[in-house]
């Protein structure tokens, strides 16, 4: 009998551990094909670097100078996102392939033993 709980529990908890990772893996892709990251207009970016140049003593750098480094600053933000979408994305294939065989072989062996009993 309690060989037979034991068998239910591991089974009962690699699955759950197989649906967890499923559900990560779907939400890791959804942040790679669409990342979710938050961009300060160019007008607050503008103003931050101002007042930095400000504080710092520095010469005032021409407006498309100021785009150009905006416009690299997002695709470094959105780049970041996405590494970590994918990083993300094989941690959750591994709360898939690691548990998946352990939950097989237990219910192969809870099969075994309902036919075995009949």
């Amino acid at each position: 009998m309690v060989k037979q709980v034991y068998h239910y529990a591991v089974a009962f908890i690699t699955l759950i551990m197989v649906i967890s990772g499923g559900v990560f893996a779907f939400m890791s892709v959804a942040d790679y094909i669409s990342p979710n990251i938050y961009i300060e207009t160019f007008e607050d970016y503008k103003s931050m670097r101002e007042h930095k140049n400000e504080t710092d003593h520095e010469a005032s750098i021409s407006e498309s100078d100021l785009i150009a480094q905006y416009d690299a600053m997002l695709k470094q933000k959105i780049e970041y996102q996405k590494q970590s979408a994918l990083n993300g994305l094989i941690k959750s294939l591994g709360w898939i392939f690691i548990p998946l065989p352990i939950f097989v072989f237990f219910q192969r062996k809870i099969n075994r033993e309902k036919n075995i009993t009949k």
